[in-house]
């Protein structure tokens, strides 16, 4: 079970990252949404290292 959840939070991370590149390459970057979904990665990573 623990091994699913971990796997889980790995594909969230990975998703988080994809969506981070994708909008630092559009033309005008929403600093804003990057931030956001930088937090998200970080409680993701934090998830990832306590389990």
């Amino acid at each position: 079970m623990a091994t699913s959840h971990v796997s889980a939070l790995q594909e969230k991370h990975a998703g988080l990252d994809a969506k981070i590149r994708a909008e630092l390459n559009r033309p005008a970057p929403d600093t804003a949404t990057i931030q956001a979904l930088k937090k998200r990665k970080l409680r993701i990573k934090e998830e990832l290292a306590q389990a």
